[in-house]
């Protein structure tokens, strides 16, 4: 397998790892735990809330996640996997 293809798998582990930690913190930040409306939606204010926001900054926070951890993840192999 090429050195790109093992980068690019680091990077989709790093993302899928990063949903699933979002999803976590989503479902248990808030008032009210777990995956209803009432969860998401205070799991969301309590996320914006740590920078001063609402439940519209949980949102934006909470997608950034895994992408950047999918980054770090890429980054990553292909920082300790160069010739």
């Amino acid at each position: 397998m090429k050195k790109e293809t093992k980068a690019v798998i680091a990077g989709g582990v790093g993302g899928a790892t990063g949903v699933g930690a979002s999803i976590g913190t989503v479902a248990s930040a808030g008032a009210v735990t777990g995956l209803g409306a009432t969860g998401i939606t205070s799991g969301l204010a309590a996320v914006g809330g740590t920078v001063g926001c609402g439940m519209a900054a949980g949102v934006v926070i909470t997608a950034a996640a895994p992408l950047a951890i999918a980054a770090a993840g890429y980054g990553l192999y292909k920082w300790l996997s160069s010739d």
